[in-house]
């Protein structure tokens, strides 16, 4: 039987170490919202020999605000207020004529010159519907943090399992948003709507590996006579491998997919591999510690 009990100030301060410069960059820069959240619209086009700010006059000229347009790859990102798709078209072919080529959907005719230009997302979201998405987030994720209050605290016959299952749940939701409010503020990630699927499927990931932990606890306490120390200490040794078996699997998959899957759903995929880490870390070493120290409040 390992003391894991015995280093809880380190897991503490492995905590802190993560959540404070997530907090600092929540508080100091928030997160960058998609435009799920706030409306507007987005495109995309493949350029090749055609310049930004080319495109960025063309919307000048039609007095649109770009509230941002970058390169990568040969892929030119716009983000602009919510406009038809009526106006895009025109800008569009003006585009396209001014650089030889007329573009048509995916389809670019080429002409006497090498400049194309091709469409590749169109997307708008009005500023009303980003409002209620965000709204509905909202609430959908207090349902699910009551809900699973409620469902620990009676499966256990002990609110404070529900409450320690919540203390590793938030932990691992501050993880979570706190690495994206960084990543946002210094890499320009942006959350959205897989986002969101993400930190609720983190929700669900952290409170299943800790009922495995509370579960053993608690039938060690029923059946065996032994100090909180070493029951909790007993359940994690018990648990530790089978948890560390079923995560790595997943962690290994999540691992594969950022390094070689496609750019639409890495951010997607980076959220759900920090999520299952930092679920498979709390809890052992963030949920059975404070469930540890309101059973010794308890019983001295």
């Amino acid at each position: 039987m390992i003391n894991f009990l015995k280093y809880r100030w380190l897991y503490l301060t492995i905590s802190l170490s993560v959540l404070i410069p997530g907090a600092y960059s929540l508080i100091r820069y928030g997160l960058k919202p998609s435009i799920d959240f706030v409306g507007g619209t987005v495109i995309e086009v493949s350029s090749i020999k055609y310049q930004v700010s080319s495109i960025e006059q063309e919307f000048k000229q039609k007095d649109i605000e770009v509230e941002s347009i970058r390169e990568d790859n040969d892929v030119i990102t716009i983000r602009t207020k919510p406009i038809e798709r009526e106006q895009w078209e025109n800008i569009k072919n003006n585009i396209a004529s001014e650089s030889g080529s007329i573009a048509t959907g995916s389809a670019t005719v080429e002409s006497t010159t090498s400049g194309a230009l091709e469409e590749l997302r169109f997307e708008t979201v009005g500023p009303i519907l980003g409002k209620e998405l965000l709204q509905k987030t909202m609430i959908a994720a207090g349902i699910a943090i009551v809900g699973i209050l409620l469902y620990v605290a009676w499966a256990f016959k002990d609110f404070k399992f529900g409450i320690s299952a919540i203390i590793a749940l938030f932990h691992d939701l501050l993880v979570v948003i706190g690495t994206f409010s960084l990543f946002g503020h210094f890499m320009g990630v942006e959350v959205d709507v897989l986002f969101v699927t993400a930190v609720l499927t983190t929700m669900s990931f952290s409170v299943h590996d800790t009922i495995v932990v509370f579960d053993r606890t608690r039938e060690s306490m029923r059946k065996e006579h032994l100090s909180l120390d070493e029951t909790v200490n007993k359940a994690l040794t018990e648990t530790m491998t089978r948890s560390l078996n079923n995560s790595m699997t997943i962690i290994f998959m999540l691992l594969a997919l950022v390094l070689m899957g496609g750019e639409t759903v890495r951010w997607f995929v980076a959220a759900l591999l920090i999520g299952t880490v930092s679920g498979t870390y709390s809890s052992p070493f963030v949920a059975t510690p404070v469930l540890y120290w309101l059973k010794k409040r308890k019983y001295g």
